[in-house]
């Protein structure tokens, strides 16, 4: 097989993989940031020309002061904020669905020294006030045999791709202080929600009580960059010398601020959310037709988890699409699988998928 045919083979291989929004090639308007940074010679550790527009651009953005911190991996953005707002003895309450409770090997634990990660139940990765209130008040501020509720951190959107609106951020966010908690956001998908919310960058976060947030591009079309942002300066100290200590500190930070103001040069982070949304609208609106299939949430974002039966989860991977199957639920005829769309998936590629599923 010759080059030009293996490469048409990975691209076709691309087109078919729905497992998640990592697998896809950084977008174009990335690869020329990147390429234009590496033109010549700038100076180090943050002290060249593209991180210095950066803050700038983030405060207009969200229309607000900002402290920033470029990283390149979701869970380095998440464990260094956490670790920012939350000391060894703390508890930090999140949804039992959480990333960082999930899929990050303990790294906020190991960031912060020994913090408590408690996962608090809910029905579909959106922590209800009510609940956030019961755990609060089984761990009293004043029993010091228990960790003290110190951090609180939602997910936006979920992993389950419903998306909380500002309003109940806000509900969230005002019992939490009510413990003098900080409230963080881990928005890996932060672009996907404020586009289906259609609120403001500023509503969907510090409006709505947002203390830290850590801000994703990678899934969203950066090549590997994460932001993570302080709205309130009072949490921001000592976090360079946290992220150097890490190893997340890049001595040429220049290729990760480049692609971070790439991201958002043109709202081009918004427009890529945007059309990740409408594909997984699509799809999902064409599993609903499939009389086997049943979606277990409405489609929000860019991810859609749906129960098929057995068979048609086999003939899908028999035909090339990639998936990831999800914890399927006891007495649940059928399995429960996850699929992702992104600002790289055409029409053709979801059209394709359920052309495929429609063949059984």
């Amino acid at each position: 097989m010759g080059s030009e045919e293996q490469g048409d083979s990975v691209v076709e291989q691309i087109r078919k993989n729905f497992s998640s929004d990592n697998v896809v090639p950084a977008c174009p308007a990335v690869m020329s940031a990147l390429a234009a940074a590496n033109a010549d010679a700038a100076p180090a550790y943050g002290g060249d020309a593209w991180t210095a527009r950066l803050s700038a651009v983030v405060a207009d953005i969200f229309d607000h002061p900002v402290t920033l911190f470029p990283v390149a991996t979701g869970t380095a953005a998440n464990a260094l904020a956490l670790a920012t707002i939350a000391p060894p003895y703390g508890a930090i309450l999140c949804d039992d669905s959480a990333h960082i409770v999930q899929s990050e090997c303990g790294a906020p634990d190991f960031f912060t020294g020994g913090a408590r990660l408690v996962g608090i139940p809910s029905q579909d990765g959106r922590m209800a006030p009510d609940a956030l209130s019961y755990m609060l008040d089984r761990l009293p501020a004043d029993d010091a045999h228990n960790p003290l509720p110190t951090a609180l951190s939602l997910t936006q959107a979920t992993e389950w791709g419903t998306v909380y609106t500002p309003a109940r951020i806000a509900e969230l966010a005002a019992r939490a202080r009510g413990r003098d908690m900080a409230v963080h956001m881990d928005g890996a998908r932060l672009a996907n929600a404020i586009v289906h919310l259609g609120c403001s960058p500023a509503e969907a976060t510090w409006k709505a009580g947002i203390d830290v947030l850590s801000l994703g591009l990678t899934k969203n079309g950066a090549m590997a960059a994460e932001l993570v942002v302080f709205f309130n300066p009072a949490h921001a100290g000592h976090v360079a010398r946290r992220r150097k200590r890490a190893g997340h500190d890049w001595s040429k930070q220049r290729f990760l601020s480049a692609q971070i103001l790439a991201c958002f040069e043109d709202d081009l982070w918004l427009n890529n959310a945007r059309h990740a949304n409408a594909m997984a609208k699509r799809l999902a609106g064409g599993l609903f037709r499939y009389p086997g299939a049943r979606l277990l949430y409405e489609t929000e974002a860019n991810e859609i988890f749906v129960v098929l039966p057995d068979r048609a989860v086999a003939h899908l991977r028999m035909a090339g699409f990639a998936f990831h199957d999800w914890h399927t639920p006891h007495g649940v005829d059928g399995t429960v699988i996850r699929l992702v769309t992104s600002y790289y998936t055409r029409i053709a590629d979801v059209d394709a998928l359920l052309e495929t599923l429609s063949e059984i």
